[in-house]
């Protein structure tokens, strides 16, 4: 019998362990360990100590990964699509039977809640299931020319991809670019963030146990510089998907130049959450709650802004501050509303921000300060924050904290609201709140974003593209045209 995150919860608390984790790189269908032996850490953020070891990669690692997937490449783009999709389905079926694992893992791995590592597992699932029915429909198309002249189009995998998983969502971004990768007939090298390694390593070797042939998805772990730069400068590589900061996709750009390696960036995001004076306002309330405080605020589409008209603000702002009190902070694996922040230096990051802020005069009207577990007095967290009446220019609203910080802005109209949601760098997403459908296809059209939700934040799913504008990147994962970046068309004329 399968036990559950709560049974292994317990076991952990206990002992201080965890049994099965993976060791060593996943490359060519198995565990290998690492070309120096040299091994990292990784931390429990609820409790701020190590919890287990992992292999620290470098460019030799790298190195043995491509070759791998350069033979599993030969094997795979030929492997039948219809063979495909039941290779992934299959993928698919064993991460729901063994998903309370997974979530356990990625709980203890990133902080969050149990609650959302849950729904990151399911997710994750779903991505290998909705790709797996997109293997055998990647169809071309026919060109008319004429009389003489036969003319067509197929659409062929682009060869190698690279990976950067980011630490936030280690286990759904795995899939978010893998299962479109393998459904395309790619061959991959994934490369986990250094503070999340294990969920990606887990999910490689189930994938190969659901019978994708060696070679075809390999991980390395590691630090960046040591195992993620080699890895996106590597010449056979044909494109880089990176979820990450601003200033490393910057870097992974100018390292992948030389070879002329495609890329996918999904980069940093500073979200405004519209609130007009028509809307519902307890529904207001909670899109703006769940969409800042969900996972801490570690999501790069997070709703850190709130943009809310002058007329209603009193009364929204002292509903949210309400239920942002009352959240439970604490250890991922016990019933916290709010997990841990993933690393120590990310929570000095966040503080910094707000310590900032609150120098400049910027008014916090609640939290705002670094906490630890009310539970076991340990851990790394910081108090759900929100930051009323913000200038536009102010850095608060400016730059991307990454954390449970909420910048509230007042607007009169809804002129006023669509400027200031455009008024930073980024372009990621946008949610709308208002009973009025015109104002929201207005907002929705007017606002430069990737995606838009109204009345729901987080609406939408694995079915609707995502991506980025501005110096939030470029490309879109999620949806079929998720898959668009892992092919490449090719047009074949025959004069008879």
């Amino acid at each position: 019998m399968t036990r559950t995150a709560e049974d292994l919860a317990k076991a952990y608390f206990a002992t201080g362990a965890v049994e099965e984790l993976p060791s060593g790189h996943f490359i060519h269908g198995a565990f290998v360990p690492g070309s120096t032996g040299d091994m990292l850490e990784s931390d429990d953020p609820g409790l701020a100590r190590a919890f287990a070891s992992f292999s620290a990669g470098n460019a030799d690692d790298i190195a043995q990964a491509v070759e791998s997937a350069e033979k599993g490449l030969a094997v795979w783009r030929d492997t039948p699509p219809a063979k495909r999709c039941q290779i992934l389905n299959r993928a698919a079926a064993l991460i729901r039977e063994r998903g309370e694992y997974l979530a356990f893992v990625e709980t203890l791995d990133s902080g969050k809640t149990l609650v959302e590592a849950r729904g990151d597992v399911q997710s994750c699932a779903r991505f290998f299931e909705y790709y797996a029915g997109a293997a055998d429909k990647l169809e071309g198309s026919s060109i008319p020319l004429g009389p003489g002249l036969t003319s067509w189009t197929e659409r062929e995998p682009v060869g190698i991809t690279a990976h950067i998983i980011p630490w936030n969502y280690p286990t759904s971004t795995f899939a978010r670019g893998i299962a479109p990768a393998l459904a395309a007939g790619c061959a991959v090298v994934a490369k986990p963030a250094e503070t999340t390694p294990f969920t990606a390593l887990i999910l490689a070797q189930w994938l190969h146990e659901a019978g994708v042939p060696a070679g075809v998805l390999n991980v390395v772990t590691g630090l960046g510089q040591d195992a993620g730069a080699p890895l996106v400068r590597h010449p056979s590589i044909a494109h880089v998907t990176f979820t990450g900061s601003v200033t490393t996709g910057v870097g992974v750009m100018q390292a992948a130049a030389p070879n002329v390696t495609r890329l996918t960036l999904e980069l940093g995001g500073k979200s405004p959450l519209v609130a007009l004076a028509d809307c519902d306002l307890d529904r207001a309330v909670d899109g703006a709650l769940w969409a800042i405080f969900s996972n801490a605020g570690q999501i790069c589409s997070a709703g850190s802004r709130l943009v809310v008209e002058r007329s209603i603000h009193d009364e929204l702002l002292e509903k949210l501050i309400a239920k942002a009190r009352a959240l439970k902070l604490g250890h991922g694996l016990t019933t916290a509303d709010v997990g841990a922040i993933n690393s120590g230096l990310h929570l000095g990051r966040i503080a910094g921000h707000v310590d900032a802020a609150r120098a400049r005069g910027c008014r916090i009207v609640t939290g705002g300060q670094a906490t630890l577990d009310p539970e076991t007095g340990a851990g790394w967290f910081f108090e759900p924050t929100i930051i009323d009446d913000v200038a536009a220019t102010d850095p608060a609203i400016q730059e991307e904290i990454f954390g449970p910080v909420l910048a509230v802005q007042v607007v009169d109209n809804e002129e006023e609201a669509i400027a200031i949601a455009n008024a930073t760098e980024y372009g990621l997403v946008a949610g709308i709140y208002t009973r009025d459908v015109g104002k929201a296809l207005r907002l929705a059209r007017s606002i430069d974003a990737g995606q838009v939700t109204v009345n729901d934040y987080w609406a939408g799913g694995i079915e609707v593209p995502f991506g980025g504008n501005r110096k939030s990147g470029f490309g879109r994962e999620k949806g079929l045209e998720g898959i668009d970046a892992y092919t490449r068309t090719k047009a074949i004329t025959i004069r008879h």
